[in-house]
């Protein structure tokens, strides 16, 4: 909570566990929703009589959306109290769900999904900036860490279960899978969730809304249909290009405006910078994983939606598990051997995934994944922490903000390459092996990118041993770091 001085009140205020579980819902709600529907794409087709373009969109307007309303939410988050805004936030999102369970046709489905994206834009940002504000900073390792064992649980079941649940059920059977959740964890935020953010009521910039809109909309829509449109295409250039614009112009007038939306400033600690860009580099590696690896099953070796979903599992549970045992070792340790040995392990596995064959074994792809996971577990949640830490907490909500629309695009991008590079690369003229050939090489860019993190990695502080903080600063209170 916050005091009259605009400082984070003491952690011994309330109990944190409730608290904790309600954000932690919403976000398992907002994080599962989006790995369910791709392998139910095929069966809303058929449905609904659509081709493969029009049916895409189901993904493509959700990942828009969700980009357009990260950077915004920086703003909403000090214009509007925690509760409304988390309470709006899962409304929205619940409200999308429904509509979803019972769409008649394509347009109201549609509609449902940019409801349940406004709102999942919201709530990411909003939980990490809660957490960053009742956390004192030597603790904030182990609250990160458990936030990113749900962040990693719910695409470890997401495919799975939505690969059961599509060839026992309607599709509309995984809207209602969410809808509980989203309606308990409303009753429950209701009851007990407490203003935590101060309020600062910022003037709304309708032309920083239009010129962000634009400009990360037209990024992230550029990039996500680049891998099946091609980076040549009409589409894809002129998406491109009013977005680069469009965000130039958004990032100039910010720097000029008294109170800005979202504050490019952060970016002016060498810390936050250093670390979100390790983020977005670990982010790009870890999507071969997520998305080529079940193109490659299910497209070349043979498996069923629901196998591709299991091969997956392992590793994403396995990431689950370590993400409160990195978040400990944050506290206790510091960011820097964490991720040098974490991308080490991500280099080496990566590159374990440059040679597979039509014989490449369901086995082996299921334990080199999961031992590349566990090295990503190893990197993400400790830098983004260890970035985090280093803003005072006027700029947390906006820090939070920037990386999650940071990671936003390198997952774009990320997929965008990948896809590119295996498409370009492919044999089809040898037959099985010549299209493995594309995912080879896809899987060497990958770890090209792996070896650019491990190599920014040495670049992170080491944490001295007289208790100094993960970047050699001295620990601060919630309230010194307010007062910097």
């Amino acid at each position: 909570m916050v005091n009259s001085q605009g400082h984070p009140q003491s952690e011994q205020t309330f109990n944190k566990v409730p608290l904790m579980i309600v954000l932690i819902s919403g976000a398992f709600a907002a994080i599962l929703n989006q790995t369910l529907l791709a392998t139910a794409l095929p069966n809303i087709m058929r449905d609904l009589n659509l081709d493969a373009n029009t049916a895409q969109w189901l993904q493509s307007i959700f990942m828009l959306v969700n980009g357009i309303m990260i950077p915004i939410t920086a703003f909403l988050i000090e214009r509007f109290t925690t509760r409304g805004l988390f309470l709006s936030a899962m409304g929205l999102f619940g409200l999308g769900t429904l509509i979803g369970a019972i769409a008649p046709s394509f347009s109201v489905l549609m509609v449902g999904r940019i409801l349940q994206a406004s709102g999942a834009g919201i709530i990411m940002p909003l939980m990490q900036t809660i957490l960053f504000l009742i956390f004192p900073v030597e603790r904030r390792g182990t609250a990160m860490g458990m936030f990113g064992l749900v962040i990693a649980f719910a695409p470890a079941i997401g495919p799975t279960l939505s690969g059961y649940l599509v060839e026992n059920f309607p599709w509309r059977s995984l809207f209602y899978v969410i809808l509980p959740i989203i309606i308990v964890d409303i009753i429950v935020a209701y009851f007990i969730l407490k203003n935590v953010t101060e309020q600062k009521s910022p003037k709304l910039d309708i032309l920083s809304i239009i010129l962000s809109t634009l400009g990360f909309g037209g990024l992230l829509y550029g990039f996500s249909t680049a891998g099946g449109s091609g980076w040549g295409s009409t589409e894809v250039m002129i998406s491109m290009i009013v977005g680069a614009i469009s965000l130039f112009l958004f990032i100039t007038r910010q720097s000029k405006l008294e109170r800005p939306i979202l504050q490019f400033g952060v970016f002016k600690n060498k810390v936050f910078t250093l670390t979100t860009i390790l983020g977005m580099v670990v982010f790009i590696a870890m999507i071969g994983g997520s998305v080529i690896l079940p193109l490659l099953m299910q497209n070349m070796l043979g498996f069923s939606p629901f196998e591709s979903g299991l091969m997956l599992m392992p590793g994403a549970l396995l990431m689950g598990i370590m993400n409160p045992i990195t978040g400990r070792l944050f506290d206790k340790f510091g960011a820097r051997w964490l991720a040098i040995i974490g991308l080490s392990i991500l280099v080496i596995t990566t590159f374990m995934f440059t040679d597979l064959t039509e014989e490449t074994t369901f086995t082996y792809l299921t334990v080199v994944n999961a031992v590349r996971m566990l090295g990503v577990a190893m990197v993400m949640m400790p830098v983004t922490t260890a970035g985090l830490n280093q803003l005072p907490v006027h700029l947390i909500p906006h820090g939070t903000a920037m990386n999650n629309t940071m990671r936003q695009i390198a997952g774009a991008v990320g997929t965008a390459l990948l896809v590119t590079v295996m498409t370009n690369n492919a044999l089809p003229e040898q037959g099985l092996n010549g299209l493995i050939h594309g995912v080879n090489v896809s899987f060497i860019v990958a770890g090209i990118t792996a070896i650019v993190g491990l190599v920014l990695a040495f670049f992170i502080k080491s944490k001295p041993k007289n208790g100094d903080d993960v970047n050699g600063s001295k620990p601060r209170s919630n309230k010194a770091v307010t007062e910097n």
